[in-house]
């Protein structure tokens, strides 16, 4: 490798820490204050987790086209139902939606393992390549419908991400609750999305929290996409 290319590439890699870390400082900006979620946050790359045309603005807090008709969330959007999860190191979560495995990338880091469903095909395979890349083996990615599909056997999980709006108390998701367990997802709340965290409490009842707001989710679908 020649002199100007090692420089070169040792100035491009000093940009992209500088962005990533600017990229954190904005998400502190907006009320992210769990570090865990923070140093993931700096640690992640999103350009590495979306289509090459839009590496270079990938840091910005917009939502992304990731192929399939499918759209990434802000970061802040993933950032901020991450945090409401209250995740701990020893936490099994079901994440619904992989999406361009991004968030899926977050949560590995964060809890003892992933169980990621995705029913669109095209990206449940380039999500799963990207997180063997980022070496993550704890995250298992699956081409699934969450609604109809139950992740091993019906186990049951500490944690539930759905990067979705639901309709409360969404029976066929919180039954893979763990008492204690907890289930975040998005709710249209007087024409604004909120987030919502379910509980599952000892008794079996759900209690519910309601965070902030956020934007572009849709409502959770049904059935598998056809191989696109």
């Amino acid at each position: 490798m020649s002199m100007t290319n090692a420089a070169a590439n040792v100035a491009a890699l000093e940009k992209e820490a500088s962005e990533r870390a600017q990229f954190t400082l904005r998400m502190r900006s907006r009320g992210l204050g769990d570090l865990r979620v923070l140093r993931a946050l700096e640690r992640t790359p999103r350009s590495f987790f979306v289509p090459q045309r839009y590496a270079d603005i990938a840091a910005r807090d917009i939502a992304l086209p990731i192929g399939a008709g499918q759209t990434a969330p802000p970061p802040s959007t993933v950032a901020a139902m991450i945090e409401a999860l209250r995740l701990e190191a020893s936490h099994r979560v079901l994440e619904i939606g992989t999406g361009s495995g991004y968030a899926a990338a977050l949560l590995g880091q964060i809890a003892a393992e992933v169980v990621s469903l995705e029913r669109c095909p095209s990206l449940a395979v380039e999500a799963t390549a990207r997180l063997a890349a980022f070496g993550l083996g704890n995250v298992k990615v699956r081409h699934a419908d969450a609604l109809a599909d139950a992740p091993d056997d019906g186990a049951e999980f500490d944690r539930i991400l759905v990067h979705a709006l639901i309709e409360p108390p969404a029976p066929r998701l919180t039954r893979r609750l763990r008492p204690g367990a907890s289930l975040v997802a998005a709710i249209v709340d007087e024409d604004v999305q909120r987030i919502i965290r379910l509980t599952r409490e000892a008794d079996g009842e759900l209690s519910g929290d309601a965070f902030g707001q956020v934007r572009t989710l849709t409502g959770l679908s049904v059935g598998l996409m056809r191989a696109l």
